[in-house]
């Protein structure tokens, strides 16, 4: 129900190319100013909390645009952005896909330190260098956070996308179902770990039972229906080329469509079918339809307008942003607090809060996890035997957000 208010909220206000814009200026903030930044002699943080705040508002970002891009109307309600977004998904899965095949299938990191800064030549104080070194590795393991939920948000586009526009630049300007093909064959999200299996299922690692290793995530059904909308919607197969080098890749997936995968996600029967037919076919060229093509303009308008100052603004923020006080460390995360605080949240929201044992309008909140809601002492009583477990965690867990974000009083 909240998802839905923020989603109609953000749809009717036509915040969404919004959200896409701050995404990609975090995006291009951390492929062109952070590294300069990160070599700056002057550079010596006490902390990196602010950093960190610009590094994961990307994650913040694609991580909501993954729940609301699952409805139609936000793809709508994208407009023109959705061209930059399909830039950005094919972006993230290019430089997965060049990443693990670089270190090898079935042992990728994500928190190995991509893109490490060269640090011989300045001269940090110890704590200074630890700081910077701990921020490059957070920011290594959210980008393959990011990574993920940009195939999730890819997904859902290839299933509303109805733009000609869209499409071609998905078909024929990327050669997505290419780059989704290389994704199954690479599989950055499963690995081997000490001999023992291991895939990334809700933001972690986990160990798989042997008698699970077949059984498909959530990943795995997400990439196979985007190449499913990608090569058997009518309009994606008058556009794309069938030519032999694409016909050769496609051609790989008859290997990974075994009846054991078919009988969890029954829709690639289709596809089979398809890629039987494509085997023993030449398909002929696409057709040639005089279009005016949409073209995305926010990466290239960020780039183009700050060409040449990259290390002119990391100068700048050094002394104006990431260099606070004690005291401004304090008033920021004071002012966080006071914007986060869940009654503030709450308010937004326009039904009440109901009683988590009985249902009824509530008023009160567990002092413990501040999650849960009652309307009397007596259902929180009655309720606590089943909250127990979920409240510990949640209690947890913020204690150990406050002390990584250094925010504790």
């Amino acid at each position: 129900m909240h998802d839905e208010f923020i989603k109609e909220l953000l749809v009717s206000h036509r915040k969404l190319p919004v959200l896409v814009h701050e995404m990609i200026l975090v995006e291009v903030w951390k492929q062109k100013v952070f590294p300069i930044l990160c070599q700056l002699q002057d550079f010596n943080p006490k902390s990196t909390f602010q950093l960190y705040i610009v590094i994961h508002h990307e994650a913040t970002i694609i991580n909501l645009l993954e729940t609301i891009m699952f409805h139609k109307d936000s793809c709508e309600a994208a407009d023109d952005s959705l061209l930059d977004l399909v830039d950005y998904c094919h972006r993230k899965l290019t430089l997965m896909v060049s990443k693990t095949t670089r270190e090898g299938a079935g042992n990728h990191d994500p928190y190995s330190l991509t893109g490490k800064t060269d640090m011989s030549s300045v001269e940090h104080s110890d704590l200074s260098f630890q700081l910077v070194k701990e921020l490059q590795l957070q920011s290594a393991a959210l980008e393959f956070e990011i990574t993920l939920k940009a195939l999730s948000v890819l997904c859902y586009i290839t299933d509303h996308a109805v733009s000609i526009s869209v499409i071609n630049r998905m078909l024929c300007t990327h050669n997505m179902p290419c780059v989704l093909v290389q994704l199954i064959d690479c599989c950055p999200w499963s690995r081997f770990h000490a001999g023992k299996l291991e895939k990334y299922i809700n933001g972690k690692w986990q160990k798989i039972p042997e008698e699970d290793h077949l059984k498909m995530t959530k990943l795995d059904g997400q990439i196979w229906i985007a190449l499913y909308n990608l090569l058997l919607k009518e309009d994606c197969q008058r556009k794309y080329d069938f030519n032999s080098f694409n016909k050769n890749q496609l051609l790989k997936l008859r290997g990974f469509l075994t009846e054991v995968l078919v009988d969890q996600l029954p829709n690639l029967v289709e596809l089979q079918r398809f890629l039987a037919h494509l085997a023993v076919t030449d398909p002929g060229p696409p057709k040639k339809e005089l279009i005016l093509e949409q073209i995305p303009e926010m990466w290239n308008h960020i780039v183009h307008e700050n060409s040449g100052r990259w290390k002119a603004i990391a100068k700048y923020q050094v002394k104006e942003m990431f260099s606070p006080s004690e005291d401004d460390l304090r008033q920021q995360a004071k002012r966080l607090a006071q914007t986060y605080n869940l009654d503030v949240m709450e308010s937004l929201i326009p039904e009440k809060p109901k009683c988590g044992s009985c249902g009824k309008e509530a008023a009160k909140r567990c002092s413990l996890c501040q999650s849960e809601w009652y309307c009397h002492r007596e259902c929180q009583v009655k309720h606590w035997p089943n909250h127990k477990k979920v409240c510990q965690l949640v209690a947890e867990a913020t204690k150990k957000l406050e002390k990584e974000l250094h925010i504790n009083s």
